[in-house]
């Protein structure tokens, strides 16, 4: 590629200022790759990648990347209208495609957030006027930019140019509802490429690799599942099984491509993670994560590796439903996380486990996912029956399902709990003398964090001499992952008695095995993956022993029930057994007497894109992350410590590590400044925060400042 256009950039100078030429190179170079694995059009894909951004060579644009720019109100350049001034040097054939790659790689055609997109322009502006400003002058150096990556090329004038923008916009004007895989592969391959830039080539072969699954064909008697034939030729998954008894392995072993691994929350993904990293260790699959606090997970391996966590064509990906709620409601980027799905192996663990809205949108990604024709796998220990027969209604049946279960022999070989019913924290105090005498690993679980902090603060008064944590989802991010690994490594391992107070963060996943339980009471399937952390190894010795589970009872009012159901809470608490154990053969008729008749949420006119089988929104369109917020009433919000506000500010590498998830409601009213980098965190007060309680949301208020900028 020759240099003579290196004084042309792609990025801000501040940011490396890569050129155009490099960036357009790199892009190519990604896509054909994608294209050729997701069966499209390789060359037309590249010739969109060489087009996409040739916009930029406008000194409109260039001028943005210039150390001191300052940016000026009312000003707008969109460099992929621009690049649409090219499309009649490509045959009339290909321009249809070319367009859905390029003119909304950034911006939602019409209806954008911003209003930035091409129609929102075009109506609200003279948008062609703004961009074709000195056209005559740049045009020149496009053309022959374009040309040395092989287009054929001719003189264009203002008059073509015009001619191409009105082409443009009246296509675009006549887009039916749809989702496209050309924007959806141009934006995968630019954002690939504009996160590794020079590293790009040498990593496209790590891409799109099937993972060698092999590993999981191990058979052991003691995991029952190892022992079942997993080949049935059906196309999809529902198995059935108590903690322990090999259902990973054997959702595995049902998958035969690229595997999509889903878990509700990010302790258990971290240790989904951990566990597929070390079992594939000797293969060459790419294994990745996908949440947040991603990065935090590599940050000691390769640049590159942290990068690619967010990118597609990973052999086994692990993440939450939030990461692939896009798809259900249009959000930016969707159309690549479908194309990266399309096709693939999906594992849906234990998603009976979310609120129901959260559940709601679960079912309608297996909707999705079974119309991108992928196999879908579904685990669960407790799932109502009435919930198992509409996700099977939704796969398509018994004709499309296997379905796997175990039988009874086998599941009384699981009893392993003791439950005891209890009316308050207090009478478990002697209990917990003993549990310590015995050298014992205790676990508390709280349902509100406030309420576990209280209880910790408590614990280190009592026993000021025993090891303790507490565990819940309001640390920073970087000591979140600390304590989980302390948790496992060390309180897990450990022969000396030990206290961990925790909220539902450990309930999936996280492979510890402690002696003694004590919790607040919770939904009943709930409950039920919070005694599988007790008693957790299977090992001949500990089959047929029992160990104790202490459920205090529920509150009776709605506020201190929260984030549960009163009424879901009294009846879970009614159908445990007392001073009893607690049979595996009993659970699926527990679960059915508290949702006997459990009422869907209906997303369908809540923002969701697809409905009765059919895309619902404008091609080339996508919407605001809010509808998404909108409809779960999620209203997450992260925080920094005012002490870490110019790291965060000035290092965009460490910021993950000083943010602190919270609730929005919590936190949003409570008149604290945001920031306008990163996640737009609320600055709190370095006394709303404790290394060992998290945030303290009752300091994160003005008036506990020690700087005055705060206030």
């Amino acid at each position: 590629m020759c240099d003579s256009y290196d004084y042309i950039l792609a990025k801000h100078e501040d940011r490396g200022g890569t050129t155009l030429a490099m960036h357009l190179k790199c892009v190519a170079d990604t896509i054909v790759v994608m294209a050729h694995h997701v069966g499209l059009d390789e060359e037309l894909c590249r010739k969109g990648a060489i087009l996409h951004d040739i916009g930029k060579v406008s000194p409109l644009f260039q001028r943005t990347l210039k150390p001191g720019y300052i940016h000026q109100p009312g000003f707008v350049f969109r460099h992929e209208i621009a690049s649409m001034f090219f499309i009649s040097l490509f045959p009339k054939t290909e321009r249809p495609v070319l367009i859905d790659m390029i003119v909304a790689h950034h911006k939602s055609v019409v209806n954008d957030v911003g209003e930035k997109g091409l129609l929102d322009l075009d109506y609200n502006m003279d948008c062609f006027n703004r961009h074709i400003y000195r056209f005559e002058q740049w045009s020149p150096i496009a053309l022959s930019l374009l040309n040395e990556f092989g287009i054929s090329v001719h003189s264009i004038s203002i008059k073509e140019a015009k001619s191409n923008y009105e082409y443009v916009v009246d296509y675009c004007e006549e887009k039916g509802l749809c989702a496209s895989k050309w924007k959806g592969i141009l934006m995968a391959a630019d954002h690939y490429a504009s996160a590794l830039e020079d590293k790009t080539e040498a990593s496209l072969e790590k891409l799109f690799i099937n993972p060698n699954l092999s590993f999981y064909n191990r058979i052991h008697h003691l995991y029952p599942l190892s022992l079942v034939d997993a080949s049935d030729n059906r196309k999809h998954t529902l198995v059935t099984a108590p903690t322990g008894a090999g259902k990973t392995d054997f959702l595995l072993r049902r998958c035969k491509g690229r595997v999509f691994y889903t878990l509700p929350y990010q302790a258990s993904i971290n240790a989904m993670y951990d566990r597929i990293k070390v079992d594939l260790k000797d293969t060459n699959s790419q294994v990745f994560l996908l949440h947040a606090a991603s990065s935090l997970k590599v940050r000691d391996m390769r640049v590159e590796e942290s990068i690619l966590q967010h990118h597609p064509g990973a052999s086994i990906k692990i993440l939450t439903p939030h990461q692939m709620s896009s798809i259900v409601f249009g959000i930016k980027g969707y159309e690549a996380m479908l194309l990266d799905l399309e096709g693939c192996d999906v594992i849906l663990d234990e998603i009976h486990t979310y609120s129901s809205e959260i559940q709601a949108i679960v079912l309608k990604i297996i909707e999705i996912l079974k119309f991108i024709k992928c196999r879908i796998h579904i685990g669960t220990a407790t799932m109502p029956s009435i919930l198992y027969n509409r996700v099977k209604e939704i796969l398509g049946g018994s004709s499309e399902v296997y379905e796997v279960s175990l039988p009874n022999e086998i599941l009384k070989t699981f009893n392993r709990h003791i439950v005891h019913k209890t009316t308050d924290f207090e009478s478990c105090i002697e209990i917990i003398v003993g549990a310590i005498s015995d050298r014992k690993k205790i676990l508390i679980v709280y349902n509100q964090v406030q309420r576990a902090q209280l209880l910790y603060d408590r614990i280190g008064v009592l026993f000021p001499n025993t090891n303790k944590m507490l565990i819940h989802s309001r640390f920073k991010r970087n000591d979140r992952n600390m304590l989980e690994k302390s948790l496992k490594e060390d309180f897990n391992t450990s022969n000396e008695a030990c206290i961990v107070v925790s909220t539902q963060v450990v309930e999936v996943s996280l492979d510890i095995s402690f002696d003694v339980m004590i919790t607040e009471c919770a939904p009943i399937d709930a409950m039920i993956q919070r005694f599988g952390r007790i008693n957790r190894k299977r090992t001949e010795e500990t089959i047929g022993k029992y160990k104790d589970i202490y459920v205090i009872q529920p509150p009776m009012d709605k506020k201190s029930a929260l984030p549960y159901d009163v009424d879901i809470l009294q009846k879970s608490y009614d159908i445990l057994p007392n001073d009893a154990l607690l049979e595996e053969t009993s659970l699926q008729t527990m679960l059915d007497t508290v949702y006997p008749n459990t009422k869907f949420v209906n997303l369908d006119y809540s923002g969701v894109i697809f409905v009765d089988g059919r895309w619902g929104i404008k091609e080339l369109c996508h919407n605001a992350k809010s509808a998404l917020l909108d409809v779960l009433d999620i209203n997450s919000a992260v925080c920094v410590l005012e002490s870490d506000k110019d790291e965060y500010i000035n290092n965009p590498q460490s910021r993950l590590l000083q943010e602190i998830p919270v609730s929005y409601k919590s936190i949003a009213y409570n008149k604290l400044k945001q920031l306008d980098v990163g996640a737009r965190p609320f600055v709190v007060p370095d006394k709303a925060y404790n290394d060992e309680r998290g945030l303290l949301v009752e300091f994160a208020r003005p008036e506990f400042f020690k700087r005055y900028e705060f206030i």
